[in-house]
Parts: structure tokens; sequence; C-alpha cells
């Protein structure tokens, strides 16, 4: 039976179905990218990879194609089938993931990483668009709360799979040399991990997408419009649709050398190249999506680009992330390295395991049911405070990271195995309460056909300033000290910017929200067709 949202009424047993759905595959988008946490020993062993270098393939490899392939599929999803979008990713993103198990050399992984970001960058812009639409205001923070769990439920799943997993192979196979197609243990975990994404995508097709005939009635051509957005940010077609506006040329080529002097000084200086050169090809690439978006939507670039509290949050709510994915990726590690001889080590708690498959569980299972009951908690509370107060759920975004910033610093300070596995439930509770609030403040601050385009938005500072940096940078600064804890507590270089940001848009906000439709008129040229009613 098809699964048909009803409208804003999101109190329906067929919305809070597709929500159930849509954070199933935001689960098994979360267990794909994440599954490199806990394969990442065995990778740095075969490879003969550095922990920058495993930062680089967790983050920016994916992080940068997921940021700029999800504005234009994000802007795709403002005006073509939501639900085909979702499914046309799980598939495209679970065959990469396949893909990764064949990888021999880091070029290889790196290039199946980058498959799988572009993949689900189609996602969650969707995803945050139809929920957005089937849920009324007053229970939209915590609709969009129980999906972003499937990010913490998926992170900690992937930890616990991925060890059974490797183990499992490792039982059948001892010898890689007489496994199938001669596959270790890691490699023979991507390649299983792909499969349930395939199956699930026949579920999501069930689902329909509730404005898609009033989209195809507008008569939008969603090709046309993504072929132009493809053009605005994937170099060196930038250059040339610039060119095509009078002026613009010389202010992209501008941007151009903004970006990319300073990227190819750090990467000479640091030598990781990958990393700086594929992270200047991300900003400028943005930078040029947003000069044209200037010019082509003149509405939702006042709301979103144009509006320096949204700006300021976008990069502040990346700034969290820098901290929450770097900790979530090297938890594992660090755990392994610290209280365990290695991965095949003897375990200290569960009897009859190997020193991998203990903290797979532990912290894998600590971590899924902590952040999946912070992130909903969260959630609900920012709900509640925003009846009472208009800034409630920055309140809540605030609280959230003050609180779970010593809890961090104290998980990866001791050295008593028992009380870091302890701590990994309650530092992730706390520590992800922010995030379904954090989207819905962005949403409310834009228009309803702006809301993919928002989701997308909001997801580049996700991806840009969190999992392209925090990852690499925790494993770089662990690299120059000799200390992974060090790299840890260097990312919270950051807070101060975040706790300002959130005052400066605790002020603002109220009137930023009365005020979008009137600042949308006043910045839309009503000869562009996006302006149109």
């Amino acid at each position: 039976m098809s699964v048909q949202p009803e409208g804003q009424e999101g109190n329906g047993r067929r919305a809070w179905l597709v929500l159930t759905i849509l954070t199933l595959v935001y689960i098994i988008s979360f267990i794909d990218r994440q599954i490199l946490s806990i394969l990442a020993e065995s990778i740095k062993l075969d490879l003969r990879l550095s922990d920058a270098e495993l930062g680089f393939l967790y983050g920016t490899a994916f992080a940068i194609f997921y940021a700029l392939f999800g504005i234009p599929l994000g802007r795709l999803a403002d005006s073509w089938n939501r639900v085909w979008m979702v499914a046309a990713g799980l598939v495209g993103w679970s065959l990469m993931t396949s893909a990764s198990g064949f990888a021999s050399t880091f070029a290889a992984l790196a290039i199946a990483r980058v498959g799988v970001g572009i993949g689900e960058a189609s996602t969650s812009p969707a995803a945050y668009s139809l929920i957005t639409d089937i849920f009324p205001q007053r229970r939209r923070a915590t609709a969009l709360s129980i999906y972003t769990s499937g990010l913490y439920i998926g992170l900690g799943l992937s930890l616990p799979v991925g060890g059974l997993l490797m183990a499992w192979w490792r039982a059948q196979f001892p010898n890689a040399g007489n496994a199938p197609l001669g596959l270790a243990a890691w490699q023979a975990t991507f390649a299983l991990l792909g499969i349930p994404g395939l199956l699930m995508s026949a579920l999501v097709l069930t689902m329909r997408d509730p404005d898609w005939h009033r989209r195809r009635a507008a008569g939008v051509f969603p090709w046309r419009r993504l072929a132009e957005e493809l053009s605005t940010i994937i170099p060196p077609l930038t250059l040339f649709a610039s060119a095509r506006r009078p002026g613009e040329l010389k202010i992209n080529l501008s941007i151009l050398g903004i970006v990319g002097v300073p990227m190819a000084a750090i990467a000479l200086i640091s030598g990781d190249v990958a990393q700086w050169l594929i992270y200047g090809v991300g900003i400028y690439a943005v930078a040029s999506w947003a000069q044209s978006l200037r010019h082509r939507d003149q509405a939702t670039f006042q709301l979103l680009w144009g509006t320096p509290v949204v700006v300021a949050l976008v990069v502040a709510f990346g700034a969290i992330a820098f901290i929450t994915y770097s900790t979530g990726f090297w938890a594992s590690p660090y755990a392994l390295r610290t209280f365990y001889s290695g991965s095949e080590g003897q375990s200290r708690f569960l009897q009859g395991t190997s020193a991998l498959q203990e903290v797979s569980m532990l912290v894998g299972w600590g971590s899924a049911a902590g952040s999946a009951f912070g992130v909903v908690a969260g959630g609900m509370v920012a709900d509640r405070w925003r009846r009472s107060d208009p800034r409630g759920r920055i309140y809540t975004i605030a609280g959230s990271f003050i609180l779970s910033a010593p809890l961090t610093v104290a998980m990866f300070a001791t050295g008593n195995a028992l009380l870091f596995f302890t701590l990994v439930p309650i530092t992730t509770f706390v520590s992800s309460a922010w995030s379904g609030a954090a989207i819905a403040t962005i949403n409310d601050l834009v228009l309803p056909r702006m809301r993919a385009t928002a989701g997308a938005t909001f997801l580049l500072g996700m991806s840009l300033v969190g999992l392209a940096l925090g990852p690499y940078i925790a494993g770089k600064v662990g690299v120059l000290t000799g200390s992974l804890r060090i790299g840890i507590y260097s990312l919270y270089a950051v807070a101060p910017f975040i706790l300002g940001v959130l005052w400066f848009a605790s002020r603002r906000l109220a009137l930023l929200e009365s005020t979008r439709e009137e600042r949308a008129k006043a910045a839309c040229n009503p000869a562009h067709a996006a302006c149109r009613p």
C-alpha cells in the first residue's frame, strides 16, 4: 500500500509512517558513512595510512562532494519528486559503499568515498522538505529530531555491525588469500553493507510526494534547473556560468584567487595536498553558487546568504559538528589504542569477544542509545521552550553544547576503560540534543518553497566546517603532538565563536521570522519565475 502524507496535518498515521521510513533511510546512510571508524585500524595497517589520511577519507573526501552536490540536489528537491530523489540517492550510495570493498589503494578508497558522498547528498534536503511539509510548526522540531536521531542510531549501529561482520569474515576465512576475491575482512564488510540500502529503496518507493502533482502541473522543468545549478557550482563550469553575466567573471576569478592562494600555501606547509586542494575547490564552488544565486533567485539568496544571522548560524552549527563528528569518529580508534593491545587483543568486559568486537559494541550501542534519546529529547525541549520564548531553540542548542564539553573532556582524559565506556552514552545524550532544534531554526527563517535549499545550506555548514575539517584536524594535531587526546581537545578552540553566534542570533530570531515574507518580496524581481507565487 502506498504511503501518502496528509498535507499539513502531521498527526495522521501515514505521516508518521513516512517519518519512520525516512528515519530508517537516514540510519542506513550513517551506517555506511560511519563504518570507516571501526575499520580504521585495519585499513590503516593494510594501506599504511596516517591518522591525517584516515581523517581525510572519513571527512574531506566524503564531505566536500556531499556538500557540493547537496546544493543543486537540494534545489532540485524544491521542484522535483522528493521520494524519487531519496530512492535514487539510496541506490547510488549503497553501490558505492559496496565498491569501497574492492579498493586496494588510498586513491581508490577515496574515490569510492566521494561516490558515497554524492549519493547521500540527495537524501536529507528532500527528507527535510517532506517532513516540514507534513508536520505543523508546533511539532516540527520533534519530527525533525526523530529523523535526525537516525544519524546517531546509524553512527552507533555502524560500530557493532562492522565489528560483527569483520569477526565473522575472519572466522570463515582466517587467511585472506583464501577468501572470495581475496577480500580482507574490512573489504568484505564494505561490500556486504551496500546490500541493505538496495533492498530499502523498494520500500521508499511505496511513499508518495504530497506536492508532486502541483509541481508537475506548474510546468517546472527540473532537469534544466539541475543542469543550471550544476553549472554554477561544479568547476570549471562555474567560470562559463559566471561569464554569461556581465561583470561576474572578474568577481568569480577574484574568488578563485582569494581561496586558491591560501589553500595552496596550507597544502605545501602541511604536506596534505589532497586535503587542502579538495577543500579549496569546495569553498570556491560554494562561493560561486552563492554568487549565481544572488542573480537567479534574489528572494532565496536574501533569506539565506543575504541574512548575516543565518550565515553565522550555519557556520556555528557546522562548528558544533566540527567537534561531534570528530569525537564520533575517533572514539573507537582511541579506545583500541588506549585500553587494548590492538584490534585482535583480549577483551576486558565481554567474554568470548576480541578487543575490536568489545569496543564496537560498547561504543556503538552506547552512542546509539544516548544519542537517539538525546536528539529526540532535545527536540521536545526545544519545541516546548519555544512556545513560551522564541529563543527557546537557541537556548536548547547552547545548553547542549555547554553541558557536553566537560563530559567530552572527561571521556578522553580518563585512563579507566570502564569510566570511558560509561561516559559514552551520557556524553552523546547531551551532545546530540541540539540537532533537531538547529535545522528547525533555519527552516523557520525561510519561506516554504525554500526549505529544501535551506536544508542543503544547513548540511553545507555541517559538511564543509564540521565533517571536512574536524576529523582531519584532530588527526593532524594528534600526529604533530603524538597524542590523539590533544587532537580532540584542540577542537574546542571554536567554542567562543559558537557561543557568540548563538547569543547574537537569540536577539534577532523573532524579528527575522516575522519579516521573512516582507524581506523576500523586497528582494525579489517579479519577472523571475522563482519569485512568482
